[in-house]
């Protein structure tokens, strides 16, 4: 029996194309048509936040190091990003979209669920009136996906996207009709399903699970035998069912703490010690609110009180300690010099969202850690925050500032 199409929600992902190059394309238009990558030096430790799609007709990807993308295609231009730009640009494209309704969820600076379920056009209408709009007034392309929900408007959005291999931005609507999510999703390499990283494919892999219909066909109780109680949410997505709402994550748009030393460290065992104290409490904190966030970022202020922030975006929402902690250092090292004295040092979490749980983490060692950090909250909260400590040796010179 068909259901009938009222019962399903209209949900739209939309993604900015290229984000960070349409923006310095708007700022020097001589970029148009360019084979350019905006990040850091190639000297240092610079890796590529964003290329043009030129450039990635030459091999250049996102998140390469910078030289090897000048290895890649030597003729590559470096453009070091205008980071306030972006923001900006992001905030006038999540307002564009709010006028349409109040129904959005922002996941990343460039990328934005909508539930438009309550309109009355169709929701591919709607995706043209919104990609039109982006570019016709603010000069952005973007692409979008459209499904009964988050989980497979994202997949389309990325399979859309996929396929273009252009010299210009895709500009691609993708829609998964309602009822054929499984359907669509059954051909997919498993890597497709948002969440799945390298190595969760590679067990999927092992397993000889090739495709998402692999996994679909694969009895519940042998998905759990293999990924514990994660296998009945493996089940459900191999066969496109989500029914997280769209949600702008609450109140709370960010979470951070830092540390101002009484006397200034140079001592690099000191500062990684104090970067795990900050992420664990960062952790404790967005689990108590039952958040997770995309964005790691960190703060150091020297001596001199010249102060640089560096953050990332991560490809799924976190609230673990280990995570946190693992981006935060990776931050830290782009930016401190072995010797080099700090006077304060911060670590924060934000885009904030309803906890999306990482399917590369589906794994044994993943669900110890889950359930360590579930009875490590439940100490902090019968007998208070010094209960554990982590990074002792760096206690002795803070003073607290949150």
């Amino acid at each position: 029996m068909s259901i009938p199409r009222s019962r399903f929600r209209k949900i739209l992902h939309i993604d900015l194309d290229a984000f960070f190059c349409a923006v310095e394309e708007l700022l020097d238009p001589k970029l148009r048509g360019e084979a350019f990558a905006v990040g850091g030096s190639p000297e240092g430790r610079g890796v590529v936040t964003s290329c043009s799609y030129p450039a990635r007709q030459h091999g250049v990807r996102s998140a390469m190091p910078m030289k090897q993308a000048l290895k890649v295609f030597p003729q590559l231009r470096v453009v070091h990003g205008h980071y306030s730009e972006y923001s900006q640009a992001s905030k006038k494209v999540m307002a564009l979209l709010s006028d349409l309704t109040p129904r959005i969820e922002q996941i990343s600076i460039d990328e934005a669920f909508l539930d438009v379920t309550d309109l009355p056009q169709t929701a591919l209408d709607i995706a043209r009136e919104i990609q039109n709009k982006v570019f016709s007034t603010l000069g952005l392309p973007c692409s979008i996906g459209i499904a009964s929900n988050k989980l497979m408007a994202k997949i389309a959005t990325n399979i859309g996207k996929s396929t273009h291999r252009g010299l210009t931005p895709p500009m691609v609507i993708l829609e998964v009709p309602p009822g054929k999510e499984a359907e669509f999703l059954r051909p997919l390499p498993v890597g497709e399903m948002w969440g799945i990283g390298p190595k969760t494919a590679m067990r999927f892999e092992e397993l000889g699970l090739h495709t998402i219909g692999d996994i679909a066909d694969m009895p519940v109780p042998t998905l759990v035998k293999h990924f514990g109680k994660f296998g009945y949410e493996l089940a459900e997505r191999a066969r496109g069912v989500d029914d997280r709402e769209v949600s702008d994550g609450g109140e709370m748009k960010s979470v951070s703490n830092e540390v101002t030393f009484a006397l200034d460290i140079k001592d690099e065992k000191i500062l990684l010690e104090e970067i795990q104290h900050l992420a664990t409490k960062i952790g404790i904190r967005l689990r108590k609110h039952g958040l997770s966030g995309f964005t790691i970022r960190i703060k150091i202020r020297w001596p001199d009180f010249t102060t640089h922030t560096r953050q990332l975006t991560l490809p799924q929402p976190t609230n673990s300690d280990v995570v946190i902690c693992k981006a935060a250092r990776q931050l830290f090292h782009g930016i401190w010099q072995k010797g080099l004295p700090v006077r304060l040092i911060g670590v924060g979490v934000s885009q904030l969202s309803n906890p999306f749980q990482q399917l590369s983490l589906f794994d044994h060692s993943y669900e110890k850690e889950r359930n360590l950090l579930r009875a490590v909250d439940e100490l902090h909260q019968r007998f208070g925050d010094k209960v554990i400590h982590r990074g002792a040796a760096a206690k002795s010179y803070r003073n607290w500032k949150e």
